[in-house]
């Protein structure tokens, strides 16, 4: 299996930015589509990014899309969440999932339900 580990999250205030990274060890990382999800306090976990195995394929959230960008680095076994303009409603634990695909380079996954592997996740809270 794969662990992945989160970091980056912090203190910002609201139209700043942040980059998130997850750094990811165990197994082939260019074998695994990846997703940033969030959970605020007394909220559902939902949804953010995701990509796939090549970097190819991307999602984003409604909420993020134009703001957020996920993008990933193969050969460092990394992936990353770089985030613009954050406003105090994106103050949530982020976490980091991965999914074993071999289904092709383009898919990627969106439902929180389809990673098997997670991390601890990182706060991150934007402030006004």
């Amino acid at each position: 299996q794969v662990q992945v580990v989160e970091s980056g999250g912090g203190l910002v205030q609201a139209g700043g930015s942040l980059r998130l990274s997850c750094a990811a060890s165990g197994r082939i990382f260019s074998n695994y589509a990846m997703g940033w999800f969030r959970q605020a306090p007394g909220k559902e976990r939902e949804f953010v990014a995701a990509i796939s195995r090549s970097g190819g394929g991307t999602s984003y959230a409604d909420s993020v899309k134009g703001r957020f960008t996920i993008s990933r680095d193969n050969a460092k076994n990394t992936v990353y969440l770089q985030m613009y303009s954050l406003k105090p409603e994106d103050t949530a634990v982020y976490y980091c999932a991965a999914k074993y695909d071999n289904y092709g380079t383009l898919r990627y996954y969106t439902r929180g339900y389809e990673y098997p592997y997670w991390g601890q996740g990182t706060q991150v809270t934007v402030y006004s």
